[in-house]
């Protein structure tokens, strides 16, 4: 271990590698609850929508998280861990599937499209191309959008937020005494469950604790269960299967592993509205999008998680860069044929490099862990979506703290990183935003004597975003 990870040239142990393992594992957990119950309850009212149950999710998120970690520990030997995005699961599940028609397996054509591309062009170098096309206002506003768009999935999972005829949404009813808007006390506990996990992760997060997210959605769902013997009826009408941990590998083996492949590129349900020019473009932009917010989000937390744990090299560098990117491609990839949305690396993976980790070791050791936490499936469906709604929300704090990177002062910076923002949670369509944002940026500088500076990768990847609006929309 010494010879390949090279812990005393990093000045770490295998002690704290395991320790700083444990730290990462218990900050990015949750993952494996929230993204089962986004793509098993999308909308928080039981209707699955997707066709895909708790428990397959719940393993292929698992399996997923445990190849993309090991790998960017072994190949890279850097402290990180890897799982299915936040966001890039939203979008999945909100704007392809739900959004745009497609089904389950068709969207995880657009996974392994992503992941396919991104071996590609890490292997050929040609990623730092595409990153660089993105005017970085845009490119700064795409995970900040993506962050409201979350929070809001969340508010509403939460009925926090809900539907009105004439305004379009509105606040979810606390009235204790119009039963008929708020439910009464059984309808209003959730949210008030969700509100009480959401403040009491801010407070655990301020306090430095780790693991914090998943011992506000462990609380939550404590506190739920405990108000529900305030509420009438609550325990009658709870519906509680408690299965072998074993049924969710099989689900998961029927459900979700080789869906890509074995329905995904059957695109019949989408071709009885469209045309199959319509399918061409919406999969070039949509594999698109989630390419670049793959690539914008793995860089970024690649630096950020380094910089931390003051890993960067002397010209201030990623060690491993173009390793640790693929890895991050070939989890991708591997997610898709798991059946589960885009793998990217996890910003909680700071946590565990705060606590001393510095090689892959570390990595090693969460993988180890959640390996254990597969054999958890059961507990993990006791979990209810007002406690992960409340992960959701908190998140989408995490994802808007870049703007402050915008230059607000500059139009041609503010206009598309606001369009970027907002498009993406008003439209329910993360696509749109990153579509507006690059035309207002186009439209902007040019018509301001600044079109020389528009770089030609970027007026191509406007000219797609445009004709998915023009021609599919």
């Amino acid at each position: 271990m010494e010879k390949f990870f090279k812990l005393k040239e990093r000045k770490t142990n295998v002690g704290t590698e395991f320790r700083a393992g444990l730290t990462t594992f218990f900050a990015m957990v949750y993952i494996l609850m929230v993204n089962a119950g986004m793509f098993a309850d999308p909308f928080g009212d039981g209707t699955n929508v997707l066709g895909v149950s708790y428990g397959a999710m719940y393993i292929a998120t698992a399996i997923s998280a445990i190849i993309g970690t090991v790998l960017i520990g072994l190949l890279a030997n850097l402290p990180l861990a890897q799982a299915s995005g936040m966001g890039l699961n939203a979008f999945f599940v909100y704007t392809v599937c739900v959004g745009m028609g497609f089904t389950y397996a068709n969207a995880l054509v657009f996974i392994l499209i992503d992941g396919l591309i991104f071996i590609l062009l890490t292997a050929t170098k040609l990623r730092q191309k595409i990153f660089e096309a993105i005017p970085s206002a845009v490119r700064i506003a795409i995970p900040a959008g993506i962050g409201l768009f979350i929070a809001f999935l969340g508010l509403q999972n939460a009925g926090l937020v809900k539907a009105d005829p004439s305004t379009g949404v509105t606040l979810g009813s606390f009235n204790l005494l119009d039963t008929t808007n708020s439910g009464g006390w059984a309808g209003i506990m959730p949210m008030v469950v969700t509100i009480v996990a959401f403040l009491a992760i801010a407070i655990m997060a301020k306090r430095g604790v780790k693991g914090a997210v998943l011992w506000g959605i462990l609380g939550g769902a404590a506190l739920y269960y405990l108000l529900g013997l305030t509420a009438p009826g609550f325990y009658e009408n709870l519906n509680i299967s408690m299965d072998s941990p074993f049924q969710a590998f099989a689900d998961f083996g029927t459900q979700s592993f080789a869906k890509v492949f074995t329905e995904g590129f059957d695109f019949s349900n989408f071709l009885a509205t469209h045309d199959v020019t319509n399918l061409i473009l919406v999969i070039v932009t949509t594999s698109l999008a989630f390419l670049m917010v793959d690539m914008f989000d793995t860089m970024g937390t690649l630096y950020g998680a380094c910089s931390r744990g003051d890993l960067l090299t002397a010209e201030g560098e990623v060690p491993n860069v173009n390793k640790a990117m693929m890895a991050d491609a070939i989890a991708t990839t591997t997610g898709a044929v798991c059946g589960t949305s885009t793998v990217t690396t996890f910003v909680e993976s700071s946590a565990g490099v705060v606590e001393g980790g510095r090689t892959g070791l570390s990595s090693v050791f969460t993988a180890i862990f959640f390996c254990v936490a597969m054999f958890l499936s059961p507990v993990a469906q006791l979990i209810p979506g007002c406690a992960t709604a409340a992960a959701l929300i908190y998140v989408g704090v995490l994802m808007i703290n870049g703007v402050k990177n915008i230059f607000w002062d500059n139009l041609s910076s503010a206009v598309p990183a606001f369009l970027t923002m907002t498009m993406m949670p008003f439209t329910y369509n993360i696509s749109y935003g990153i579509a507006f944002g690059l035309l207002s940026y186009i439209v902007i500088n040019l018509f301001s004597g600044k079109g020389k500076q528009i770089r030609v990768g970027t007026w191509i990847i406007t000219a797609l975003f445009a004709a998915m609006l023009l021609l599919t929309h």
